[in-house]
């Protein structure tokens, strides 16, 4: 890419995409274009033909999605299936249509079989049944992938795929509904210290083992990957670094300065009991996760109080 080529980030105002918005504007790339839900439906296929044949980007960051976690994905499956595939039609489609140079489709862990051997190789994908809490949601993500592989293999399109594992950072989800167990954790573990509670219920045992990659240090590696990879095949980007959630929590509490008790409930979801990206093959194109979880935890941390909890 060049520091003038058009560039289109799908689901700029999210997690991920807010994050390649400063990445890119960071590296000096100045021809950006984005559209916010009110002025683009993703979902609505003639709003985004409009789009592509109007704005004719050269590149796609392809980061937008319906997500949430486990609450989210189990009660609103339909929701989940519908939506992303709606989004993923449209936007890969399209792409191919208005002669697109690269997109970058991002996927989600969760679409590995649930008792993967660990760590996770690319390879395993397909290989067994996935996590039912968020099967819908992952099925969604697979066939976005295999939409890309397709393209690029019948129409010679240079459509890849990145894998991230679990994200957090600014920008995030702190609804207690519908956010992933980062960021929910913040927001309890803040509002036990602000309410002096001797204790924070955690859902599950605490034993599932998590990866965890600041969102940051995943737009630096999308924009590695535009610039540097090429392959019919997705790629795993991570840490390579997993906690138990009871270590997370701990973490937390360390970060917040909160000194109560942390009580699990286990008659919640744990949900896949362990998920560890094998990240040596984007390791060994040149690539490494910088922000190490504490950093990245005080980060997100700070933004919350400053923005989130204060209202902003």
């Amino acid at each position: 890419m060049k520091k003038n080529s058009k560039i289109y980030v799908a689901g700029h105002r999210g997690l991920v995409g807010s994050a390649i918005l400063r990445v890119l504007e960071k590296n000096g790339y100045t021809n950006i274009v984005y559209k916010a839900h009110s002025e683009l439906d993703l979902c609505d296929g003639k709003s985004v033909s409009d789009f592509f044949i109007q704005e004719k980007p050269e590149y796609v960051f392809f980061a937008a999605a319906k997500v949430g976690g486990i609450l989210a994905n189990k009660t609103y499956k339909g929701d989940f299936i519908y939506q992303n595939l709606q989004i993923q039609n449209n936007i890969i489609h399209n792409a191919h249509l208005n002669n697109v140079k690269k997109l970058l489709f991002l996927g989600s862990s969760c679409i590995y079989p649930k008792l993967c051997p660990q760590p996770i190789k690319e390879e395993y994908l397909l290989s067994g049944h996935l996590e039912e809490t968020n099967d819908a949601y992952a099925i969604a993500k697979i066939a976005g992938l295999m939409m890309c592989r397709a393209y690029r293999e019948q129409y010679k399109q240079d459509f890849i795929s990145a894998m991230p594992t679990n994200l957090y950072g600014y920008n995030d989800n702190f609804d207690l509904s519908s956010s992933h167990v980062l960021p929910a954790l913040i927001r309890k573990i803040e509002a036990a210290k602000d309410d002096n509670a001797p204790e924070v219920v955690v859902w599950g045992t605490g034993t599932p083992m998590r990866e965890f990659l600041f969102v940051d240090d995943l737009a630096d590696a999308l924009l590695f990957l535009m610039e540097n990879y090429s392959d019919f095949e997705h790629i795993n980007v991570g840490t390579g670094i997993d906690v138990t959630i009871r270590e997370l929590a701990e973490t937390i509490c360390k970060v917040v300065g909160y000194e109560g008790k942390l009580t699990f409930d286990t008659s919640k979801p744990d949900g896949t009991p362990r998920k560890l990206l094998d990240v040596s093959k984007i390791n060994n194109c040149g690539w490494k996760a910088k922000i190490s979880l504490e950093e990245g935890i005080r980060l997100t941390y700070s933004w919350y109080v400053d923005n989130y909890k204060a209202g902003k």
